[in-house]
Order: structure tokens, then C-alpha cells, then sequence
């Protein structure tokens, strides 16, 4: 199956795009941002029926979405190191936000969306098939419910209160697997909240280009055992 064209006339939203991952120090090739705007054009699609995201405009899904996703990018990166073949889950995903631009940007990691809506794992399939990424898969399912090898990485954004995050997903980490949480602003009583045995060792904030709102990523993982 062939991806889906671009509109290679809307050479704005491409400069756009170019721009966000200029100000994020975001490498950027042709081919990605070809698959990035095959995915926004298929998100646009699916969401007119299936109601991915309340957000409809591609621009703004270019801002809301996109770019509050490629900012997470460089942070996974320093945590996992160049070139990974980590395996990663993201929780919740519902539209492959952030899983599906993971899956784009290093396709070395092997990526699994998990979602309760049978619809949203359909489009995840179907961005996997359209763009050839064979390092993204979907599951429907509860994320307590699913079976699966271990996580390095599980994350999420917006899906719970991270006690919840980290109480449902827990047995899917692996060992010296980490959490990354995407909030927005700094979520203090959801981290007041969290196990004594949950190690909170950075919340690290976020500048996401044309979004002006605060984010964060929690970063988490499991105390060792005394």
C-alpha cells in the first residue's frame, strides 16, 4: 500500500514543520517530514468520521499535536542513547500521540500504541501500514489487561493521574525501564500523591514551538529493591 500523497503545494505547513524542529534542535530529513505530514493528512482524514481528536484544523493539529509531540524526541533521546533498539509503550494513545512520531523519527524503536477505543488502535494500524513503519504496532485492549514482553520506556500524555500511570502499567516495565509522563504544567499533587517506592528523578520542562502553555515531562522509574 502506497502512502498517502502530501499536497506538495502546501509549501507552507512544510516550512512550518522545518521551522518547529529547527527551534527544537531536532534533526529533520525529507523523508521524516513526508511521513509527518502523510501522518497529520491521515489523522485530518480519520478524525472527520472517527473523532480522534476535538482539535480538527491541520495547523492546529501541526501546533497541538505534532509539535507538543517532537518535543519530547530529544529528551527520549538523551535517556535512551543514539540509535536505540529500545521497546516502548505508549499508554492511552489514541490518535499515536506521541508513539506514532516515535515510531517516525527513530524507527529503531519498537513502538506499541495500547488503547481501550477499537477505532483509534485501527488508525495506528493503518498509519503503520501506510507509512511502512514496521516498528509500530497497536493493541486494543486495557492497559492492565494487555500481554506483552516488557517496556524500556512506557509513556503517556494526558492519559491518567500519574498514580494511576504508574499503578496500571507497572508490570509492563522492564527492569531499569523508566516512565515518561507528558504533562502540562508541573503537576504537584500527582506527584505528592505517588508510592514512596516511585524515584520522580527529573521533571523536565518543555518549550514547545507556537504553544503558549506550559509542559513537562515527569520522568519516573522504581526505586531498587533494599
Amino acid at each position: 500500500m502506497s502512502p498517502p500523497e502530501v499536497d506538495q503545494n502546501d509549501e507552507a505547513r512544510r516550512a512550518k514543520l522545518f521551522d518547529i524542529a529547527q527551534q527544537l534542535a531536532l534533526p529533520l530529513s525529507d523523508a521524516q517530514a513526508d511521513q509527518l505530514l502523510a501522518y497529520l493528512a491521515l489523522l485530518q482524514r480519520w478524525n472527520a468520521t472517527y473523532n480522534l481528536t476535538a482539535v480538527r484544523e491541520p495547523d492546529r493539529m501541526l501546533t497541538q499535536h505534532l509539535a507538543d509531540c517532537l518535543a519530547v524526541i530529544a529528551p527520549l533521546r538523551r535517556h535512551l542513547g543514539p540509535e536505540s533498539t529500545s521497546r516502548l509503550l505508549d499508554v492511552g494513545s489514541g490518535g499515536g500521540l506521541p508513539g506514532a512520531l516515535i515510531a517516525i523519527l527513530d524507527p529503531g524503536i519498537d513502538v506499541t500504541c495500547v488503547d481501550t477505543v477499537g477505532k483509534k488502535a485501527a488508525f495506528i494500524q493503518q498509519v503503520a501500514a501506510s507509512l511502512r513503519l514496521r516498528g509500530l504496532h497497536a493493541q486494543h485492549a486495557r492497559v492492565e489487561q494487555m500481554k506483552s514482553a516488557p517496556f524500556d520506556v512506557i509513556t503517556s500524555r494526558a492519559f491518567a493521574s500519574l498514580l494511576d500511570f504508574v499503578t496500571l502499567t507497572r508490570p509492563h516495565l522492564a527492569d531499569n525501564g523508566l516512565w515518561m509522563a507528558m504533562k502540562g504544567k508541573e503537576p504537584v499533587d500527582e506527584l505528592a500523591a505517588l508510592p514512596g517506592d516511585i524515584d520522580v528523578f527529573h521533571v523536565e520542562q518543555l518549550t514547545v514551538p507556537g504553544l503558549d502553555a506550559e509542559r513537562c515531562i515527569v520522568w519516573m522509574r522504581p526505586k531498587p529493591s533494599l
